[in-house]
């Protein structure tokens, strides 16, 4: 099966109704080789949809993360303060946002799905490694491909407004802990 954008896609060997791609370069990771997972696809009647969100997850550039730095940061500050004590072996200095991305080991399966809730539209997450959460790691999800639309810790929610189940969060990027 071809995906637009993707190319050939094969089922995926662990879950029932996933897709995996090929690696892929992804512009916005900074060229790193990708294998997109693709969950829900087949049986979907808008599949377009999923075409127009892969396509402009590719296109975007880096500074859609530079656009996110200050919400990831956010993230870093709340889990080292709750964490650690600045005399604990493991506290951690970042000294502004645009030094967070060093402590970021960014993933390569963006996972393509649709939202089940508000808006049903087609979201691509990306499950991240950081150094100062190792169990939760960082979630980034891309609204519709264009956009960050969710910092955190990874829960696999594609909203803040699905995470905690209140509608006032849907354009909240990070959600203080």
């Amino acid at each position: 099966m071809e995906i637009p954008g993707l190319g050939s896609v094969t089922e995926h060997p662990d879950i029932d109704g996933w897709l995996r791609s090929e690696k892929i370069p992804v512009k916005v990771l900074g060229g790193k080789a990708c294998r997109f997972i693709v969950e829900g696809y087949v049986e979907d009647p808008c599949k377009e949809e999923f075409h127009a969100a892969i396509q402009n997850f590719l296109a975007l550039d880096p500074s859609a993360l530079t656009d996110a730095q200050e919400h990831v940061f956010a993230y870093f500050k709340d889990r080292q303060n709750d964490l650690w004590q600045p005399d604990d072996p493991e506290y951690l200095v970042i000294a502004s946002p645009a030094d967070v991305w060093k402590h970021v080991r960014l993933g390569s399966e963006p996972m393509v799905s649709r939202r089940h809730y508000g808006d049903q539209g087609i979201y691509i997450s990306l499950e991240c490694g950081c150094d100062w959460e190792e169990e939760h790691g960082l979630q980034i999800v891309f609204k519709n491909g264009q956009r960050v639309n969710k910092v955190g810790p990874y829960d696999g929610h594609l909203t803040n407004s699905d995470a905690y189940g209140e509608e006032e969060l849907e354009d909240v990027v990070y959600r203080q802990l």
